[in-house]
């Protein structure tokens, strides 16, 4: 099963949230934070929301309406 990007979070904390709604409604998620220094704890950085490609017109409907704007 392949990943595809999602949608970019402004900061990991925002970006496990929206994977923890996704993992709620069935749809597997992964958050990849968008700098190197992730390793250091908490990115304040913007990180990518990855689904299964299968997965990505449900889990962004899901997002979208969650959000109530599109995202991506």
């Amino acid at each position: 099963m392949r990943w595809v990007y999602l949608a970019t979070a402004p900061d990991q904390l925002v970006a496990e949230m929206w994977r923890d709604l996704l993992v709620g409604e069935g749809i597997p998620a992964l958050v990849r934070s968008g700098d190197t220094a992730s390793f250091l704890g908490v990115s304040a950085y913007p990180c990518r929301v990855l689904v299964r490609e299968d997965d990505h017109d449900r889990a962004e409907e899901v997002l979208e309406g969650s959000l109530g704007h599109e995202v991506g």
